[in-house]
């Protein structure tokens, strides 16, 4: 299973290179399990069949990494901005995670070279490097611990490539606004899922409801989940 995995990882031996030397330079530490970091660089485009007839993709990881970055995001953000309430902070977090910041952070890591992916797949999926990031994330939490995956967010991800003076200035998405003006006001806010489907190249296109206090005010669509979230309905632009 994993022997196949491995032929498939491109940077890993990019170059002759040891896979535990390619991952030190970005993460800091030289990993235990290798293959939890290989399977976090591949899309579900090149998923791979295991021996129990099940498909491996980093998916999994990253949504298990999603879930501890907006946690040590959160925890980073609140100590940084002590003075500052909770709309401010959700909102400076949301810019964090959001997918133009992971992606172009995970870009400035060299993911870009370490992703396996089909070469068919569409530009419209140009968010997968910060995808990857997460699934990294997820790796690294199963690899290493909380403690090693905080201080990788802490001093790598936001400590060499996110300045949180300057993002927590910068103007903020639809859904970020939203969730501030919605806390401000005190109304309760969902975003729900309506539905998924695939366009005509075959890419997954998520369409997402936005609920204010039981009356839908809008709906995003896009070409991933967050992506769908983050789009600002007609009506509110």
């Amino acid at each position: 299973m994993f022997t196949q995995l491995y032929k498939k990882i491109r940077l890993l031996k990019h170059k002759n290179k040891e896979p535990y030397s390619s991952l030190y330079k970005i993460l800091g530490f030289y990993p235990d399990n290798i293959h939890v970091y290989e399977q976090a660089f591949l899309h579900k485009s090149s998923s791979i069949e295991d021996s129990d007839g099940k498909w491996l993709n980093n998916e999994r990881l990253e949504f298990l990494g999603d879930a501890v970055l907006d946690a040590i995001v959160a925890d980073i953000v609140y100590k940084h901005f002590k003075n500052k309430r909770e709309g401010f902070l959700t909102n400076t977090r949301s810019k964090i995670v959001q997918c133009e910041t992971l992606n172009r952070v995970a870009i400035e890591l060299g993911l870009e070279k370490m992703v396996v992916y089909s070469a068919k797949l569409s530009s419209h999926n140009n968010h997968m490097h910060g995808n990857a990031l997460e699934a990294l994330i997820g790796a690294i939490y199963l690899d290493q611990g909380y403690r090693v995956c905080y201080r990788f967010i802490e001093k790598v991800m936001i400590g060499k490539y996110i300045d949180l003076d300057n993002i927590a200035r910068k103007e903020v998405n639809f859904k970020s606004s939203l969730i501030e003006w919605s806390q401000k006001n005190k109304l309760e806010i969902t975003f729900d899922l309506i539905e998924s489907f695939n366009d005509n190249d075959g890419n997954p296109v998520f369409q997402t409801g936005v609920t204010l206090s039981d009356t839908q005010i809008g709906v995003g669509i896009g070409y991933s989940k967050k992506k769908s979230r983050s789009r600002m309905p007609p009506r509110w632009q």
